[in-house]
């Protein structure tokens, strides 16, 4: 890879790995913190990475520097952030974009995951295998029941309102 190519990346897929991230996580800082790590590590393989597999690369990248950084998140807890959950309402109606996250948030992982990358970003079964490392099928499956869970969730009036 060159570095005209490089900033061509830059340029191409930065946007669209930064919105799917922060789709994820919710958290803008550690959107732009896993972006510039995918950004960085592509830098640092600059030599190994073909041109053509430089999407696939960062959004696999991508993926697996969120996982990461949700796991070490998940052993970290604060005191403000405990009584924070504590104190929140979530009991009214916020709007229906609320109501959706809530509902991807009730979602597995991986689940959220293949269903962000197929409906928010438009990626084919196959591109989500690779940025995820499951086959074909399998993507289709976990598209599948994820789907099944949102819908279910979304027909039961009391969960919008």
């Amino acid at each position: 890879m060159t570095l005209e190519e490089y900033n061509n990346a830059v340029d191409e897929y930065a946007d669209n790995l930064y919105r799917f991230v922060l789709k994820n996580c919710r958290d803008e800082a550690l959107a732009k913190d896993v972006v510039q790590d995918a950004f960085e590590k592509l830098w640092i393989k600059l030599d190994t990475v073909e041109g053509e597999k430089v999407k696939s690369y960062l959004f696999t990248t991508g993926y697996h520097t969120l996982l990461d950084s949700l796991k070490k998140e998940k052993r970290m807890t604060t005191l403000d952030q405990q009584e924070h959950d504590r104190h929140s309402h979530t009991d009214q109606y916020t709007g229906m974009a609320e109501v959706l996250q809530d509902a991807l948030e009730r979602l597995s992982e991986i689940q959220r995951t293949v269903i962000m990358l197929r409906d928010y970003e438009g990626y084919s079964y196959e591109e989500i295998g690779e940025i995820t490392g499951l086959t074909a099928s399998q993507v289709k499956v976990y598209i599948y029941r994820g789907r099944i869970c949102l819908k279910s969730y979304l027909v039961n009036i009391e969960n919008i309102i």
